[in-house]
């Protein structure tokens, strides 16, 4: 079983249903490390002061909060624990809201959820079977590393899924786009093109299937990485510590550089 990255329990009504939680989808991006192309050694990102450009430490590094243009609200570590939410280790169901009529829009970062000990299986499987046959699902609060999330808890097969939604906060409003509206006659939509536009949906209707679907750009993109691997298009970094590397490699540089200039200055 994979590791579970939450322990705690639905509360559903007066019945307590222990569970840990799991991720349910799996990164599969192809990532890359910024390289100095001189030497192939990793670049390092610094926090520069934006007026005096000089690298800032990170013991005078505060977050602040810009109310205003230019004008900021420093906000410590006390008003973070101040603000925070009690992290309580129950996935509280508030709510029965038919799935219809939560708009896909919400639904963010699925999580499976797994009986936690063998005496919950019984109500576990319970819960799963009435949203299920009801076509309800729970709208629940959960808090996950200190933030406090909303969560819809459904039936995908065997297993009860916790889907984290976004807050209604989060969602932009549809209302700020120039979108054509309903009366299809202004549009000059007829009954014949709506008659052939449903027989090319008809003609599209497939049964759900994602394994048929592939992610082919990241396919290539691997096929070309090995491709460059097996001809020995290898890119190696120095071995000297990269801080040291890096400050003799650019100075370096500049040295070469500064003579290069000196000389054609001189020439001309």
């Amino acid at each position: 079983m994979p590791r579970s990255i939450w322990n705690g329990a639905i509360s559903f009504g007066l019945v307590t249903i222990p569970v840990t939680l799991h991720a349910a989808e799996k990164s599969s991006d192809v990532t890359f490390r910024l390289l100095d192309q001189r030497n192939m050694a990793p670049v390092r990102q610094h926090r520069v002061n934006a007026v005096t450009g000089e690298e800032v430490p990170w013991e005078e590094v505060v977050k602040g909060y810009e109310y205003s243009e230019g004008a900021h609200i420093v906000v410590t570590e006390e008003d973070f624990r101040a603000a925070d939410v009690e992290a309580t280790q129950t996935i509280d169901i508030l709510a029965a809201v038919k799935a219809s009529e939560i708009s896909l829009l919400y639904y963010d970062k699925p999580y499976y959820l797994a009986p936690a000990t063998k005496a919950a299986r019984k109500a576990y499987a319970l819960l799963r079977e009435t949203l299920r046959s009801s076509g309800y699902v729970g709208v629940a609060t959960v808090v996950i590393r200190t933030r406090q999330h909303l969560a819809a808890l459904l039936p995908v097969g065997d297993a009860l899924v916790l889907d984290l939604l976004r807050w209604d906060h989060e969602l932009r409003s549809a209302d700020e786009l120039d979108l054509p509206g309903s009366d299809l006659d202004s549009l000059g939509v007829n009954d014949k093109e709506l008659g052939l536009a449903g027989q090319l949906v008809d003609a599209l209707v497939a049964e759900w299937d994602p394994s048929q679907y592939r992610d082919t750009y990241r396919e290539r993109l691997l096929a070309l990485i090995e491709r460059k691997v097996e001809t020995g298009e290898v890119s190696v970094a120095p071995t000297e510590p990269a801080g040291e590397a890096a400050a003799v490699v650019d100075i370096m540089d500049l040295l070469k550089r500064s003579v290069e200039q000196a000389e054609t200055r001189k020439r001309a």
